[in-house]
């Protein structure tokens, strides 16, 4: 459980330093660049990734593994442009809902791809912890321009997220293999981000370097713990997933309200009741097997 707890806190401390950002002059798409090269340098000396002997180049086109490092090495950095450009258009709430809700694409997965079978104390939690998300995204309604354009891309948001938390689980599968496969992911996203920031002609800023060095932290640790409580979990890939977002979006509102005065309303606190609960009764049964 307590790699789970990790991942949560990192996730949410990514969430607060994206949020900081416009208030020390960093640009997001820089701070993201130099975030993959710590997260590279991380998991290099940290994970050891072993090639077995081949090159680089023999590995990426040998590996069994090769479908989904490619794919993480694209969604990686095309995520974090998107939920840019998601909450532009449709508001840091409604990104917030599209990527916590990509929990219904996960608990789907959990069942057809990895074979779950759920019991009803977790159909029960699941159930619960949908109401969770509702309630704890609740907010008025309100107006948001350009309709279509927030609409693709928080409806990227959701696709991306869930897919990437799928192949989190795949890579946990692998074993001691998984750093390897981390390793080349991090290289590919590193590679994509700065061809588009060099063709663009980014003018580099300090504060970009200096915020990117803690977001790959954060993000380095978030994944990392992530595949290890999945590989803790490796019968019961719904608890992980459940337990992830349903600890991430408590754990912000939590911290919303405490440091940024974030007002949380009765029905935003009985969303965190409905959370805890909804925890509880995914995880109840490994606590008192």
């Amino acid at each position: 459980m307590h790699f789970l707890v990790l991942a949560i806190c990192c996730s949410v401390s990514v969430s607060v330093l994206f949020k900081l950002c416009k208030r020390f002059n960093v640009v997001t798409e820089q701070m993201i660049a130099f975030g993959y090269i710590m997260a590279l340098s991380l998991s290099y000396f940290l994970l050891r990734p072993d090639f077995n002997g081949l090159s680089f180049t023999e590995f990426f086109i040998q590996s069994e593994a090769k479908p989904i490092f490619l794919t993480l090495g694209v969604l990686l950095p095309v995520g974090f442009m998107v939920m840019s450009k998601a909450i532009e258009y449709g508001g840091i709430v409604r990104t917030d809902a599209a990527q916590r809700l990509a929990l219904f694409l996960q608990i789907i997965a959990a069942v057809v791809i990895f074979g779950e079978t759920l019991t009803d104390l977790r159909i029960a939690g699941v159930a619960l912890a949908f109401l969770a998300l509702f309630c704890l995204l609740f907010k008025p309604a309100g107006t948001v321009g350009n309709m279509a354009k927030a609409a693709f891309a928080l409806g990227g948001v959701w696709l991306i997220w869930g897919t990437s938390g799928i192949l989190y689980k795949k890579i946990a599968l692998m074993g001691g293999a998984f750093p390897t496969s981390l390793f080349i992911a991090f290289s590919l996203a590193a590679m994509l981000i700065f061809s588009y920031l060099i063709i663009k002609r980014t003018r580099w800023t300090v504060p970009s370097f200096v915020a990117g060095m803690l977001l790959g932290c954060l993000n380095f640790g978030n994944i990392l713990f992530y595949i290890y409580a999945h590989q803790h979990f490796k019968e019961n890939p719904t608890i992980v997933f459940a337990c992830m977002d349903i600890g991430v979006i408590c754990l912000g509102a939590v911290v919303g309200a405490l440091f940024f005065k974030e007002r949380i309303s009765k029905i935003n606190s009985a969303g965190i009741g409905f959370g805890i609960l909804a925890i509880f009764l995914l995880y109840g049964e490994k606590l008192f097997a």
